[in-house]
């Protein structure tokens, strides 16, 4: 079986969530999908959390809870020539565009099955298979990443390169760099803003001066900014900047306003958020939202709604089990994994 991007499906415990996805359409069995692959990213991170907390799990984990709908409209349009570069915070990323999840759990639980063999961990994952080309611990790396992707995209001929990255990010130096080249240079490359209204605790507007769509507006990009709890006002807004990257042209942006639910990593205490705003927040809920619009849209019944989430629930239980079971690497094979980098030679 093949993936919603052409690769094959490695999970080997159920049909992955994403397989439905049908980038050029709508329709219900497309939207359910949309909704599965968010339960999953949440049921999937969840566990990873509890995984944290007991150990298992070494260094610091970044979850994207109560941004999912991000990602996921994000990513159910992209092409199998499309290339991806996303944060730490990027195990959505990650399930969205069907990296396999026993794969990325091991890979987290540093497993030797893991995607990057257990050497990368939580923050810097890299599935080339699915078009991810690396999720970055520097703020903004995504940002870089993805126009120099966008650069060989173009020189190639086909393919367009996208960035998430958070609203703290847009501070960075290389940001207006990035940019100002990407419009210069006519890139295919879409940037997403998963603005969340913090850069770790700092609350955006103590740090960041005007609107961030005015920045990529001054350099002449096409900007949006959109709902980004709401799935489907997503996946509109990337089907229409990759469209526009697509057809040659330039970049595009996009401003997704949304919410992060947990603390930043490791356990800060979260005092820093006003009272009711978290409650304002899980009120709109990205899956609370998808299960409205389906309801109303086709008549699915909250019966049919707890029922896809209990079948999401199992094979997330079944992706913890096969990643907890998976053998830990072998002392033996350390840098195996750079074997034929080290290979290669090199004329000067």
């Amino acid at each position: 079986m093949k993936n919603a991007r052409g690769g094959p499906d490695r999970v080997g415990v159920a049909v992955t969530p994403w397989t439905a996805l049908a980038a050029d359409s709508s329709s219900e069995e497309t939207d359910l999908g949309l909704y599965r692959t968010m339960v999953f990213i949440r049921r999937f991170e969840e566990a990873a959390q509890a995984l944290f907390q007991r150990g298992a799990i070494a260094g610091s984990i970044h979850l994207c809870m109560g941004e999912e709908a991000v990602p996921t409209g994000v990513c159910s349009v992209l092409r199998p020539e499309d290339l991806v570069a996303a944060t730490y915070r990027g195990h959505g990323q990650c399930l969205a565009l069907g990296v396999d999840p026993v794969g990325l759990l091991a890979e987290l639980l540093h497993k030797r099955s893991g995607v990057c063999g257990g050497r990368a961990g939580s923050m810097n994952v890299v599935d080339r298979e699915h078009g991810l080309i690396g999720c970055f611990a520097i703020v903004g790396g995504s940002i870089a990443a993805s126009t120099g992707a966008a650069l060989s995209l173009k020189l190639r001929g086909g393919g367009v390169a996208v960035a998430f990255f958070g609203d703290g990010a847009v501070n960075q130096a290389y940001f207006y760099e990035c940019l100002n080249f990407a419009a210069v240079n006519g890139l295919p490359v879409v940037y997403v803003c998963e603005n969340n209204l913090y850069g770790e605790f700092t609350p955006m507007e103590q740090v960041t001066a005007g609107r961030i769509l005015a920045r990529p507006e001054a350099l002449g990009i096409a900007s949006t900014s959109v709902d980004g709890n709401d799935v489907w006002a997503v996946r509109d807004a990337a089907r229409w900047a990759l469209d526009h990257a697509r057809s040659g042209d330039g970049p595009a942006f996009i401003e997704a306003r949304t919410y992060r639910y947990n603390d930043h990593a490791r356990g800060d205490p979260v005092d820093y958020r006003p009272e009711g705003e978290m409650e304002a927040w899980r009120a709109r809920d990205p899956l609370l939202v998808a299960r409205a619009r389906l309801a109303q849209t086709y008549g699915v019944s909250e019966d049919d709604l707890d029922l896809v989430s209990a079948q999401v629930q199992e094979h997330v239980e079944a992706v913890r089990a096969a990643a907890l079971d998976a053998p830990l690497p072998d002392a033996s094979e350390r840098g195996s994994e750079f074997k034929s980098v080290l290979e290669v030679e090199v004329d000067v």
